[in-house]
This record gives C-alpha cells, structure tokens and sequence, in this order.
C-alpha cells in the first residue's frame, strides 16, 4: 500500500485545496477520506504544527487554551459573555482569608481569579461569593513558584494581556488595578510592581515607592551593591512578591523557571533576560498605585539563615 505525504504540494494540489479550503471541521476528514479512496492511503505531515501534532490538518489544532468556564450545557458559542484580558493568581492559606477578600475586590471583572491554596482548605472559601467564580488549585505545601510553572503554562495563559502573581499578604488599599493597566501600558512596562511602602516590609531601594513619579525604572543602592546603574538591584529589578508580567515577558519566565525553584530566590536579578533589551527601559516600579508588604510567613521563613550580601554575591556570579 502506498504512504504518500500530504503537505500542500504540487504532486497532490487538487487534493489540498480541498483540505485546506473547507472550514468546515469534518470537511478535513471527508477530504482525507476522498484522497484515500483515490491514492491509497494518505498522511498529513505539517512540519509547522506543533510538535506531536503534525499528522493533523492545521485548522483543527488548537495550540492554545485559556481558562474560561464553560456550561456543561448549550451552545458552546454562547458560554462567553465576556472573556477576561487580564488573570491574577494568588497562592494562599485559610488564614489570609479575609486580606485576600480585600485584594480580589480591587480587580474588576476583566481578571480572571485563580487561587493555589496550598493548606488544602478550598471549599471553607465560598463564603465569598466571588470564590465560587475563581478557579482553585490545591496541593499541599507548595510556594507559588512550584504553582506557575505547573499550571500558568504559556499557552494556557495566552489569551490574558497581564499577569499578575502575587503573595497573599500584600495591603492594597492604596491600589487599582485598572489604573495600574493604564501606567504599565503608558510606561511601556514588560515586567513590573506595585511601589512598596517604604516603612513596611521593605528590603530594596528600587522597589521603594516614591511621592513624585508615576513609575520609576532606576535607583541608587547601597554602596558596592551595583556593578552597573542599569544592572539589577538597581535597574531591570523587581521582587518577587508581586510581579505582574506582560503576556510576552512571561512565556520567556515560564522557560527560564526550574522545576526544582522553591521560594524564588534570585529569580528577581534575571528576569531582565526576558525583555527587550535595555532591559532597564522595559522594567519598572509603579509608584503611583503601591502596595503594602505584610511579610507574613506562611510557609515558615528560612531567610535569616543566610547571609544576604553573601546570597547577593553568589546570585550575581551565577548569572
């Protein structure tokens, strides 16, 4: 029997204007159908679909996915009333209930809500009446950085313009996200945060706020901390705690994030790979709409084990 291999050439150019011309899903297999009847049987071999899914007809692949909800009734093209641009993900315990009620409702219906509980308490949250339209992950004792790597994949996330991935103990009440959109989009921001409250919780000086700008993208630090002004800690830099990642910034995150990352950790100093560069003009801090850091260890805190300028040193050198 013989294999011949579909690929919109010349050999079989009738054939595949049939396939390829049909937008009718079922039209592919019928075109299939057809071709096998007159020429034995035929494969399809699309080099340019995605790896595993080159046997299948282009139009019927779907590369990526989102995470709407769907009825488990109707018309399909009815589900969506609205699809949200934006998604924020919070990694959460029981306990920070009523701060991570507070932060949800600073974010309007344009974000999508995912919750990674890591205290296996899920259903004690729809008390809220906006948890029972939040999507929630729950794994026992994980940090948020196990989480994004294991359920933000960036072809899951795609639809949303923004990402924000955020700890559970951050003080919004001077925070919006809307305006917060508005300025990353003005300042061209790929990779941002928040402004921090300087007298809370505040461990560099470029994530500090400031009274007299929208955003800022530079600092000073302390003496001997940076080997260039455009350099992380003082350019190109923010925390963890709270970045928020354009939909472009993140599919190169979610690559360069290891499966084996725990607490995050140095991740900060090499986020600046993953924007155009000067990285410097592309990251920054929002001073305008800031947050509160609570510095509540949720998961136990191992941080005065280590000898910070030491850690600073060594995560430099590695990068």
């Amino acid at each position: 029997m013989l294999h011949h291999f579909v690929h919109c050439c010349p050999v079989f150019s009738s054939h595949c204007d049939n396939l390829m011309l049909d937008t009718n899903g079922h039209g592919y297999f019928d075109a299939l159908l057809q071709i096998s009847s007159n020429i034995g049987t035929a494969v399809i071999w699309v080099p340019s679909n995605p790896r595993g899914a080159e046997r299948l007809p282009p139009r019927i692949v779907a590369a990526e996915s989102d995470l709407y909800l769907r009825r488990l009734w109707g018309n399909p093209n009815e589900d969506l009333t609205s699809k949200p641009k934006y998604l924020v993900t919070f990694t959460v315990g029981y306990d920070q209930r009523m701060n991570i009620d507070a932060c949800v409702k600073k974010f309007s219906e344009d974000f999508t809500i995912l919750l990674f509980h890591y205290d296996g308490r899920v259903a004690e949250w729809d008390e809220f009446e906006w948890s029972k339209r939040a999507i929630h992950v729950s794994v026992l004792k994980q940090t948020k950085w196990w989480y994004a790597k294991r359920f933000l994949h960036p072809d899951i996330v795609a639809p949303y313009e923004y990402i924000f991935i955020w700890d559970e103990d951050l003080g919004v009440e001077h925070f919006n996200a809307e305006e917060y959109i508005k300025l990353v989009k003005k300042h061209g921001l790929e990779i941002s945060q928040p402004g921090l409250d300087p007298n809370k919780g505040l461990t560099w000086q470029m994530t500090k706020r400031r009274d007299d700008s929208e955003v800022h993208k530079v600092t000073d630090e302390k003496p001997g901390w940076c080997t260039d002004p455009h350099l992380p800690p003082c350019a190109a830099f923010v925390e963890i705690m709270a970045p928020v990642f354009s939909r472009d910034a993140w599919r190169c995150v979610w690559h360069m994030i290891q499966n084996d990352l725990v607490h995050g950790w140095g991740l900060d100093f090499a986020l600046r790979k993953c924007v155009e560069q000067p990285a410097h003009e592309k990251i920054g801090v929002v001073d305008s709409q800031w947050i509160v850091h609570g510095s509540v260890p949720s998961l136990g805190s191992q941080v005065n084990e280590y000898d910070w300028p030491q850690l600073i040193s060594s995560v430099l050198t590695v990068l």
